[in-house]
């Protein structure tokens, strides 16, 4: 179905109402009680295509603060193989966009630097929300359910890489000092044509989980203007991202996807992939049927590089 047939559906009436969220919610309990193979068949799939198209067009879009600890493990290990190649002199610069409540920028900060002991790391970290920027600033955390993520922040973390990353007080959970070093917090918009003057240009640029947020068209300038922070043959990590979007930006701008652990990557936030295809954030099954999937499913791509 095309995106404008897509659209005449979420925009039907009937008696003065929209029927499309009782039809969905219908849809959404009819697919969590298939078995869990049924939903990966490519009729069952055609159809998740066909309802999140629909969630997509008539989802109000907002910013949210949810976040985790080591969300996507698989893509923090590839960002650990790429600060590594592109370090000079030992120094490695990094750019975290959206950062939020701050637990990416302390995984990634503590990923590298455990992987890469004598490597110094600078992390530029930017919010467009003064409140969480100040919340990742401190460091601080409390145990169980973040009242501004509404989330458990560290569900996805063991005991033992708790008590690598963190002082324990109680309830309350501090960033150890040499994981926050070298961070650099401010308040800053994305969108923002002047960003790269503020911030310059990094080996490594992260724009993780707030483009989806965004509606396409919004999307496509911020990543536009994301890319710029890239220095030449340095490399752009963006997930939470609608994939039309970020796939049409790919190709025109010629950036080269990294194919390492890319089907890792794409299924390594569950957050995202169980979430489809009944929220506008979820994300689609991998599928090498695709035409277009070698750049379609990259969350990870090379700009700049001289062939």
């Amino acid at each position: 179905m095309t995106r404008r047939a897509v659209q005449r559906v979420a925009r039907a009436r009937l008696f003065g109402k929209s029927p499309l969220g009782v039809y969905l919610r219908l849809g959404e309990w009819a697919w969590t009680h298939l078995p869990r193979f049924a939903t990966t068949l490519r009729p069952v799939t055609a159809y998740g295509h066909l309802m999140n198209g629909l969630v997509r067009v008539g989802g109000d879009r907002r910013q949210y603060f949810g976040t985790f600890f080591l969300r996507n493990r698989p893509q923090l290990g590839l960002m650990c193989h790429l600060a590594g190649l592109r370090s000079r002199s030992r120094v490695v610069r990094v750019a975290v966009l959206g950062c939020s409540l701050g637990a990416e920028v302390y995984s990634i900060a503590w990923s590298i630097r455990s992987a890469l002991p004598d490597l110094q790391v600078t992390i530029n970290a930017v919010d467009i929300s003064s409140e969480v920027v100040q919340v990742a600033r401190e460091g601080v955390y409390h145990v169980g359910i973040s009242e501004l993520a509404n989330e458990p922040l560290c569900k996805c973390m063991t005991d033992e890489e708790m008590a690598m990353m963190f002082e324990r007080d109680g309830p309350e959970l501090r960033v150890k000092p040499w994981i926050r070093q070298g961070i650099t917090w401010q308040v800053g918009d994305a969108l923002d044509p002047r960003l790269v003057d503020t911030l310059a240009r990094h080996d490594l640029v992260v724009a993780n989980n707030f483009l989806c947020h965004m509606d396409p068209a919004e999307a496509e300038r911020c990543l536009r203007n994301i890319a710029r922070l890239v220095d030449p043959g340095g490399y752009l990590v963006v997930s939470g991202i609608d994939l039309d979007v970020r796939t049409k930006v790919a190709n025109a701008l010629g950036w080269k996807p990294i194919h390492d652990a890319m089907e890792e990557i794409h299924d390594g936030d569950q957050s995202l992939r169980l979430s489809w295809p009944w929220r506008y954030w979820g994300l689609e099954p991998f599928d090498k049927r695709a035409r277009d999937w070698r750049i379609r499913y990259a969350s990870v791509f090379q700009l700049g590089a001289q062939s």
